[in-house]
């Protein structure tokens, strides 16, 4: 056993600190009772741009943020209880609603079913899609800044994604936490269909605003038709850009036709479902290549 703290020595910083999180955390499940269940949450898709809409929302005079950004309750954390998860939110405040993002929700395979069952039918939920091909490549190189959780090249990367998920894919279906499904599900994700499908039959289409990545860089009427759809006044903050993922060279041009040409059918899949096409226009200015 460690050696008890000598005397007049303090306890290392981030052990207090530790302590002080579970201390407040502690009295929030206290309060969890008065705690109003999310309004709102974003549920997709990774490397969308999920971020900077999730800041630019939380700086609205009338939104009050959950604790963190990711509360991850309906894919990693579901066996802790309601109790836990109102934990995260303010507490109840007239005109004001509160709201999470957790982009790993569109993807996982339970998650629509248990948000249908737990959360209010006044809830609403938001899918940023992004342009499948660049999607994948940002979401690798978003990895390849972690260290060593991608080594390989983006080519290598996208021939091996079948092999590393094929071992988890039980588990990923019975909703289980899956490292490589998070990791390195760089075409699956994208294959945005079906998984949009599965929110619209466990919630219904009303409560899903689809929005398209790019227009919220680059048209300002995206962002306005956020806050109107969510019921909120209009807001004065600019769109923010943030959580770049840049990267240190551009994909081989015979690989991006290949994602192409892959995502082709699954994107017809989507446009069919939603009744319009999305990533017909040049691409949005603002952050390029850089997230």
């Amino acid at each position: 056993m460690p050696d008890a703290p000598a005397a007049g020595r303090s306890l290392p910083r981030t052990a207090l600190q530790r302590a002080g999180r579970s201390t407040r955390f502690a009295g929030r499940r206290a309060t969890a009772p008065w705690r109003p269940l999310p309004d709102f949450v974003i549920i997709g898709t990774q490397r969308g741009g999920t971020t900077s809409l999730y800041q630019w929302l939380a700086a609205h005079p009338q939104v009050t943020p959950s604790l963190k950004k990711e509360v991850h309750y309906f894919d990693g954390q579901y066996f802790r209880g309601e109790r836990w998860y109102r934990a995260h939110f303010p507490l109840g405040h007239e005109g004001r609603v509160t709201g999470e993002s957790d982009p790993y929700l569109l993807f996982h395979p339970l998650a629509p079913v248990r948000v249908a069952a737990d959360l209010p039918a006044t809830s609403k939920f938001i899918a940023v899609l992004r342009e499948p091909t660049q999607r994948a490549i940002s979401q690798y190189w978003h990895w390849r800044r972690q260290g060593d959780l991608e080594t390989e090249t983006l080519e290598r990367a996208i021939e091996l994604e079948p092999s590393r998920l094929a071992p988890e894919r039980e588990r990923f279906l019975r909703g289980e936490r899956c490292h490589e499904y998070i990791a390195h599900s760089y075409v699956a994700r994208g294959e945005y269909a079906p998984q949009l499908a599965r929110w619209f039959d466990a919630v219904g289409r009303d409560r899903v605003l689809v929005v398209e990545s790019e227009r919220l860089f680059g048209d300002a009427d995206a962002s306005r038709e956020i806050v109107e759809w969510l019921g909120l006044p209009a807001h004065a903050v600019p769109y923010p850009v943030v959580n770049g993922a840049p990267r240190l060279e551009e994909a081989d041009p015979a690989l991006v036709e290949r994602l192409q040409a892959h995502f082709a059918p699954w994107n017809e899949q989507l446009f069919e479902l939603l009744g319009r096409e999305l990533w017909t226009g040049p691409p949005a200015g603002g952050p390029g290549h850089s997230w």
